[in-house]
């Protein structure tokens, strides 16, 4: 019996035909088809996604009908079989796929609105996430997810020096406080700079190199965050650095990563480049942190 095809899931949020971001979603179902994939496409402005969680969300009675918490009621919806259909279905995606790419245009810092729902309400708490399950210990730590996305902005404007500011700390909140919190390794983003302000010749040269690291993105190393190890994980210890973590990372000279940079400078590209196996300058990383 011929073994089952792994599956990508790519949730793309574009309006136009021929935009350049069609243009890249694509690359990616070609390539990865070629390499004996199944892709499936998510293509959220076509099937008119609903982005606004609200309690049309959730099937049957409420558990609290005097005071509507869309966390709650979504978490026991799923597990009782309750949620919309819409999102059973996306949900079902997410279960098949081993890697989830989201393509789009960066709108204000972030992922359109659309997009924005389509984690409101598809990351449901208990399907993609707990207390005891989020980050390295995440429940779905077994996949890997990563964004790419074309700016109107150029390279040199989100340098930290530029006027947009450091692009690691624009991504921060969507790769690590929503892919990575779920679990997701998350591979290094494909940003495509400000291509409606590029000729012709070199929006072509985008999509070449972003066929050429599609071809090895199976053997691409995750980027680095900071694993749940490190911190006392109670409400009584505040979910912060134990004494033992804080103490070793003292003698770093960069923080452990763009969020958790305990007042230092940051490490450079943390969250645009995964690190090389001995870690940033050549140093060893020690063994109790992990790359997922």
């Amino acid at each position: 019996m011929a073994a089952q095809k792994k599956t990508v899931l790519i949730v793309y949020a574009h309006q136009s035909l021929g935009s350049f971001n069609q243009a890249a979603r694509d690359v990616a179902v070609n390539v990865l088809e070629e390499q004996g994939y199944s892709v499936v496409v998510s293509d959220l402005y076509a099937m008119n996604f609903r982005a606004a969680a609200t309690r049309e969300d959730i099937l049957g009675d409420l558990k609290n009908p005097d005071l509507f918490q869309y966390g709650d009621e979504t978490m026991h919806a799923w597990m009782e079989g309750r949620l919309s259909e819409d999102i059973v279905e996306e949900q079902r995606k997410v279960q098949e796929a081993e890697l989830i790419i989201f393509q789009f245009p960066l709108y204000w810092f972030s992922v359109p609105a659309i997009m924005k729902g389509w984690m409101d309400r598809v990351l449901a708490q208990g399907f993609a996430f707990s207390m005891e399950k989020m980050y390295n210990n995440g429940i779905f730590k077994d996949k890997k997810a990563m964004l790419a996305f074309s700016t109107g902005a150029s390279k040199t404007m989100f340098q930290p020096d530029g006027i947009n500011g450091d692009i690691n700390v624009t991504l921060w909140p969507l790769q690590n406080g929503t892919l990575h919190f779920c679990g997701f390794q998350v591979l290094a983003p494909q940003i495509f700079w400000g291509p409606a302000h590029c000729p012709a010749p070199v929006r072509t040269a985008m999509l070449d190199g972003w066929r050429d690291r599609l071809r090895g993105l199976s053997a691409e190393r995750p980027l680095t965050f900071a694993p749940c190890e490190l911190f006392d994980l109670s409400f009584q210890g505040g979910f912060v650095l134990r004494p033992d973590a804080r103490e070793e990372l003292n003698s770093r000279p960069h923080g452990l990563t763009t969020g958790h940079h305990l007042g230092k400078p940051l490490p450079p590209d943390n969250q645009t480049e995964a690190p090389p196996q001995s870690g940033a300058g050549g140093q060893p990383r020690p063994t109790n942190f992990t790359s997922r």
